[in-house]
């Protein structure tokens, strides 16, 4: 386990293939991106978020949208923690949460700050749902895809990146992770990035085979794992995503719905929902072979 000496800046591993690493670009892009949904953002304060992370060109507009319509909803501007709870791409075992030894992340146009002490809490917190392990953060692109998105919505904002396995115990990392930044007094945002249904040869997941009935069929497997969501039944998830193979972070989306409840959350929105199939259509068409559901859902 990482020392206090050896903390450092976490550098970009994707910057330049999953979203700009030219900083102007970068900063421009994540600006067009982040914008609100007037209307669902006045509908209450929303705090928690499903946001995608695939290459920007794919998911931008929809993460910014659930991040731009967090920001503009009630009370939700003036923020002091953004919790990302990620998706584990990492091919290594793991049985719990795991944070990053990092004391800031870096960008292209920014840098967020890690919270010392609450990281320093999780780690050592006696539920041993928390470990420290820089091997799943240091190439992983699921939290870093969304910081300039983040720092475009809350520019001294700290954030805290989690990466969460597909396990029952999901719920109470959320939820444990929630009871510590309250006891910090801090006010918090929660993200869940996660992508959903991975379909097609590309994916070897492909039981309807290939064509434009397949792409429905893959939007029909999102949406059963949406109705699961908008229920507020984050015991449920894990369990649903294992069988039905419909999003790479459940656990993710797990965690996350467990911290909201935790602060009183009980309603959904689903803003967007669509695959890479659909977004794809008007700049580099694709064959209906293979696609990857992306979704905007805010919870308060």
């Amino acid at each position: 386990m990482p020392g206090p000496s050896s903390r450092t800046a976490r550098r970009p591993a994707v910057a330049g293939l999953f979203y700009p690493a030219d900083e102007r670009q970068c900063v421009s892009a994540a600006a067009h991106f982040v914008r609100a949904n007037s209307e669902a953002a006045a509908e209450r304060p929303w705090f928690g978020a499903i946001v995608p992370h695939a290459g920007w060109i794919c998911s931008g507009a929809i993460a910014g949208e659930a991040i731009g319509t967090l920001r503009a909803s009630p009370g939700a501007g003036d923020v002091d923690i953004v919790v990302v709870f990620g998706a584990v791409h990492t091919p290594l075992p793991l049985d719990c949460a795991v944070l990053a030894s990092h004391d800031s992340w870096v960008v292209p146009g920014g840098e967020s700050i890690v919270p010392p002490e609450l990281s320093s809490e999780l780690e050592t917190d006696s539920s041993e749902l928390f470990d420290v392990d820089d091997r799943f953060h240091d190439r992983e692109h699921a939290v870093e895809v969304e910081l300039p998105l983040i720092q475009r919505a809350w520019p001294s904002a700290m954030v805290l990146p989690i990466e969460v396995p597909l396990r029952d115990d999901a719920v109470a990392m959320g939820a444990r992770t929630a009871a510590m930044v309250q006891q910090a007094g801090l006010r918090p945002v929660y993200l869940a990035s996660s992508d959903l249904t991975h379909y097609g040869p590309n994916y070897s997941f492909a039981p309807v085979g290939i064509g434009l009935p397949a792409m429905q069929w893959a939007k029909e497997n999102d949406r059963k794992l949406l109705e699961v969501v908008t229920a507020m039944t984050p015991e449920r998830v894990v369990p649903h995503v294992r069988k039905n193979l419909n999003a790479c972070g459940g656990g993710a989306i797990a965690a996350m719905l467990s911290a909201c409840q935790q602060h009183g959350a009980n309603n959904v929105n689903v803003l967007r929902h669509a695959n890479s199939f659909e977004v794809l259509k008007d700049v580099a068409p694709q064959r209906p072979d293979n696609a990857v559901g992306y979704a905007a859902v805010v919870v308060g």
